[in-house]
């Protein structure tokens, strides 16, 4: 079969494809490509078309090909599924008839389906390639898994590719992952975790289709070719808002099994608008072609965001959602799903840049039209007295648009009163010619307007990029967490939020219209009429503060927003008497995905805290430099510490890496920070010390089976994690039950089994280590949201 190829390249060499990757990131040779979940929806809509799109353009290359499309069927039923999806493949327009004929008839002999279900059958495919390229005496330049999967599969299954089919000899391996990346930061980050240990950064490649999108990608090169005249009025000097918005007319039958658990959020806004956003915020790389200074420069921006909390957003559902739950998922009638369809959130970057300037995210389903742009609308500081269609007094605005809506086509357009755009790469032209169109308050005329000269759909594009090695189109690890640490909080106060319900389409009216005020965003009109299954569905008193004891100790419990709210009203409380009474307010704050969205309602609506009369203490630490995601005092720093006004010697870091080492015993970071707690704390008893509970009963970094009673006295102490990573600094207990105030901070579904078993259990530390929690004379208050405590 191989030799025919060899002949087909030779036969083909001087025809040439239709245009060849810029940039090998490999050496030639034959390059095995694995669909993973071959015969779907994705597969069949844009990925076998791609890998033929990749395959037309490499022909000539020197590099060979093998395809397979795996799957759990068995190969006798799955091979003509196959077959029939890529008979439907097609040429680009300026590939001939007979090439194109020639082409397909190759690609589908180069292609097989196999099962791939256990270890065996990847153990199998992995000879199976072995004995190809001994048989044709090729070189093999990699292999490329595409899971286009379930993500819940890709941990077993990127464990199968590490143990029976990673290449040898210098060959690469590529592993596409498809979103979701995750449900929230926790679940992203274990997922990450389980990813990590089979696969190698360079491995992995987590695809976003919007990067794809040939306006996207245009984004920083336009910014970079047009430097000269955007650099003077890219800041909130001259930019009045950014809007990016995504809509659709389609509802979400079929999908609702997924849908219904992720929401408009979660589905667009965390990923592809996200994106969207910081190519559009971020600082300009010196070098477009390097991966880390790209990632570092977007990084940057998430490290900038203003927290995002309930204040930050508004959302919809369309009417016909509910019965749509019902039938897809047999509920009953009197079923309430709370899934957004629709949201517009109002973000902010807190830099010198663009401090001030209302940034809007916008997506929904079954709106007016389908349409997907982002749109910078600059200040317009002439007044035209009296010709008011003066094109100096019209909107002054860059818009990049994705595609469809009135224009039906990518482009970017330049409003004439703004510059002329340069225009540089060969693969994109100019508009000269319009028809009758309107596209943002203005006519399609009043732009300077650039297009692709060919349109390519993203899948192939991103296709190509995977093969070349080039990543700046795929989300790194750091990236996926820093985005889903900024909406995890958003997302965790709207759990319980009533989305406003729409009719859809042009029904909707004014209903879905927003205002922004300051950095809060609203509904522009307030008056929405709930219908009687929405009433029925809300309890008269769910929405109250509850308060009770729990294991000894007072418990306040409400919905996580409002449990929030009055935590954060409670530190500030205990801040105001402290500093009243002595001068100073020593509050020690825990890590981790749980407190981040008090960080947030500290940071945005408690202006009055006495941030300069306070001390911020470590609860824990893990043992890697202060300056990674994984660090407490990172997270810290970026949703709370930088939003506040405290001075920075008032802020105490965990000595974690000392003398170029971290948390190596000898160098005495823990004695170290315990001496500094005595010589700034009264008594080393702090004033309020905020803790979480792990699921594991885990409090600080004190873990079951850990001999916290051989800590003694010692206020400060290293400890071991039983996951990654494993090294901790923590406070004991000697040290947490001096406080004058400690609070419990339990959130989550996911905890309610942990309350139920901690309301049974006797006082155990070494096996509940959160049981070791006991103020000798201070208070003990446990804040529980009813999701944990409910279930």
């Amino acid at each position: 079969m191989f030799v025919t190829v060899l002949l087909l390249l030779v036969t083909l060499c001087a025809q040439k494809g239709n245009g060849e990757e810029r940039a090998e990131a490999q050496r030639p040779g034959h390059v095995s490509v694995v669909i993973v979940g071959g015969t779907g929806d994705l597969a069949r809509k844009y990925l076998w078309q791609g890998f033929f799109d990749l395959y037309v353009n490499q022909v000539s290359s020197g590099n060979t090909f093998s395809f397979y499309g795996g799957g759990l069927s068995p190969a006798d039923t799955a091979t003509p599924v196959l077959f029939e999806i890529l008979k439907a493949v097609s040429c680009s327009r300026d590939v001939s008839q007979d090439r194109c004929a020639l082409l397909k008839e190759q690609y589908l002999r180069l292609a097989q389906y196999r099962q791939l279900k256990t270890l065996e059958d990847y153990q199998n495919l992995a000879k199976h390639i072995e004995q190809e390229l001994q048989q044709e005496g090729m070189t093999e330049a990699g292999r490329l898994f595409y899971l286009s999967v379930p993500a819940f599969a890709y941990a077993d299954i990127s464990e199968k590719i590490n143990n029976s089919c990673r290449p040898t000899n210098g060959a690469w391996l590529r592993v596409v992952l498809e979103k979701p990346f995750g449900h929230d930061f926790q679940s992203a980050q274990v997922l990450a975790s389980q990813l990590g240990s089979y696969l190698k950064d360079e491995d992995m490649y987590r695809i976003d289709h919007y990067l794809g999108k040939q306006v996207v990608a245009k984004i920083l090169p336009f910014r970079i070719e047009n430097k000269r005249f955007l650099d003077p009025i890219w800041n909130k000097h001259h930019i009045e808002r950014v809007e990016i918005v995504l809509k659709e007319t389609l509802d979400v039958k079929g999908r609702i099994s997924f849908y219904d658990q992720y929401g408009v959020i979660r589905d667009v806004l965390q990923n592809h608008m996200t994106e969207v956003m910081t190519l559009l915020t971020m600082r300009l790389p010196m070098n477009l072609s390097s991966s880390e200074e790209v990632l570092q420069n977007k990084l940057q921006i998430f490290s900038s965001m203003l927290p995002l909390g309930r204040s930050q957003a508004v959302v919809g559902q369309y009417q016909a959602y509910k019965p749509a739950v019902q039938q897809e998922l047999n509920k009953t009638k009197d079923h309430v799903s709370l899934t957004p369809t629709f949201a517009a959130v109002l973000a902010h970057i807190d830099d010198a840049q663009y401090e001030g300037v209302p940034i809007l995210l916008i997506s929904g389903k079954m709106l007016d039209e389908r349409v997907g742009y982002a749109r910078i609308l600059f200040k317009n500081d002439i007044f035209c007295l009296q010709n008011h269609n003066s094109v100096h007094c019209k909107p002054k605005q860059v818009v990049f648009y994705f595609g469809h809506g009135e224009l039906q086509y990518p482009a970017i357009l330049v409003s004439k009163n703004l510059f002329k755009p340069y225009l540089k790469d060969g693969e994109w032209k100019e508009v000269t010619e319009h028809g009758d169109v309107n596209i943002l308050g203005l006519p399609i005329s009043d732009y300077y307007v650039q297009t692709p000269k060919e349109q390519k759909e993203a899948y192939s594009e991103l296709i190509s990029h995977i093969f070349a090695g080039r990543k700046n189109s795929f989300i790194s690890t750091e990236n996926l967490l820093a985005s889903w640490g900024l909406w995890t909080p958003l997302l965790n106060s709207l759990a319980n939020s009533f989305p406003r319900i729409y009719p859809g389409g042009a029904d909707n009216g004014d209903l879905l219209d927003i205002r922004v005020k300051g950095k809060d965003i609203g509904y522009n009109s307030e008056v929405v009429i709930l219908s009687p299954d929405q009433i029925g569905g809300m309890s008269t008193n769910g929405f109250q503060v509850m308060q009770g004891k729990f294991r000894g100790g007072d418990m306040v419990s409400a919905w996580a927003e409002e449990l929030v709210e009055r935590l954060a009203a409670d530190i500030q409380e205990a801040a105001e008497a402290a500093v009243h009474e002595g001068g100073v307010f020593h509050l020690a704050l825990s890590g981790g995905a749980t407190p981040l969205a008090l960080f947030h309602r500290l940071a945005l609506h408690h202006f009055s805290f006495p941030w300069r009369n306070t001390h911020v203490w470590m609860v824990d630490e893990r043992c890697v430099p202060l300056t990674e995601l994984d660090s407490n005092f990172h997270g810290m720093h970026d949703h709370l510490l930088q939003h506040v006004r405290i001075p920075y010697y008032n802020i105490h870091p965990m000595p974690v890496q000392l003398n170029h080492r971290l948390c190596v015993e000898e160098d005495g970071g823990a004695l170290l920070y315990e001496k500094e707690v005595s010589k700034f704390v009264n008594g080393s008893s702090f004033h309020f010390v905020l803790l979480g509970v792990g699921y594991d009963s885990h409090t600080a970094s004190l873990f079951p089976g850990s001999r916290v009673d051989e800590l003694g006295e010692s206020l400060v102490a290293f400890t071991e994690s039983p996951v990654k990573p494993h090294q901790r600094m923590s406070l004991t207990f000697s040290a947490i039950n001096r406080a004058r105030t400690v609070a419990l901070l339990v959130m989550g579904k996911g905890k309610h089994e942990l309350i139920t078993q901690l309301s049974r259990v006797k006082d155990n530390p070494g096996k509940w280590p959160v049981t070791g929690v006991k103020p000798a004379d201070g208070r003990l208050v446990w804040y529980i949201d009813y999701d944990a405590l409910l279930g």
